[in-house]
């Protein structure tokens, strides 16, 4: 009989206590195979307490791990690569040294080190001291030691953080094609907009519980057709008897319909058909921010 293939990630009831307060409780997380998957929270709402649990750097209070189908442990996480609460390296060290350095101590031949600092455009400046690199720079440099091992599962806590826009879409373009090469990511952010551009999937976190994990597409399926016609009084009766007057709302000189994207086609011709003159009709694609502050009770946590 057949077994069933390990997620790379799974968690079951996993909770961290420090004393009688929960940073995490009750945490089912599923992380598939070769997909970038957003870890996705407020400050403060447990995302890299998990991270560390995930990493064995850290004891749960309860519950169960499994990464690449193994406890977290001594010897259990050399197909992971990790970069948690910003990288640390010798100041007065190359990037490339550095790298060496990480890649002599974990038996990775020398060789991986240039191949990783082409991945993460970092190869015309891994002579400079890593004490005069940038903020984007010493972070790129800490996804390069993640992939020394040329690991089947990267977890990496705020990546994009201080990396400007240039350096965001440099990112993003690494991620996404470490995944399409096999690798599976797991990525926590507090960005939203960052989390929906680069992930398949999302796990929303907030106040060590996660409130939902569905898909990006999911997540942003919730849109309305926008439609602005004249009358609007009498456009929006017409609309409410077609599909329901708690489908239409209005909002200001404009109506919103809770429809399919391919319904557009047949409420112009319905509302043409009417008598009614139709100048706008287009999908209105959900507000993620909205979103997200509706799952996580609209406030920020403390870091």
């Amino acid at each position: 009989m057949t077994q069933p293939v390990a997620l790379p990630v799974q968690t079951t009831a996993l909770t961290k206590r420090y004393g009688t307060a929960a940073a995490v409780e009750d945490l089912n997380l599923s992380v598939h195979a070769g997909e970038v998957y957003g870890f996705l929270g407020p400050n403060g709402a447990g995302k890299t307490t998990t991270l560390r649990m995930l990493l064995g750097l850290i004891r749960p209070t309860a519950g169960r791990v499994r990464v690449l189908g193994a406890e977290p442990g001594p010897g259990s996480l050399a197909r992971v690569g990790a970069l948690i609460e910003g990288p640390a390296f010798y100041p007065y060290l190359s990037g490339r040294a550095n790298l060496r350095i990480l890649a002599d101590h974990a038996g990775v031949r020398r060789t991986r080190v240039d191949a990783v600092l082409d991945v993460v455009s970092l190869a015309d400046r891994a002579k400079d001291r890593y004490s005069a690199y940038s903020l984007g720079m010493k972070q790129r440099l800490g996804l390069a030691a993640a992939l020394l091992k040329d690991p089947e599962l990267v977890v990496l806590d705020e990546p994009t953080n201080g990396l400007d826009p240039a350096g965001m879409a440099d990112m993003r373009v690494t991620l996404r094609k470490l995944a399409a090469e096999g690798c599976t990511v797991l990525l926590s952010s507090h960005l939203l907009g960052e989390v929906e551009q680069i992930c398949d999937r999302v796990g929303v976190l907030d106040h060590g519980r996660l409130v939902t994990e569905t898909t990006v597409e999911d997540l942003r399926a919730d849109g309305a057709l926008r439609v602005v016609a004249d009358p609007v009084a009498a456009a929006r009766d017409h609309l409410g008897r077609l599909f329901g007057a708690d489908r239409v709302r209005l909002d200001g000189t404009a109506l919103e319909l809770d429809v399919e994207p391919g319904q557009a086609g047949r409420v112009n011709a319905e509302l043409v058909g009417a008598g009614f003159t139709v100048t706008e009709l287009r999908w209105r694609e959900p507000d993620l921010e909205q979103t997200f502050l509706a799952l996580t009770g609209g406030t920020d946590h403390a870091a």
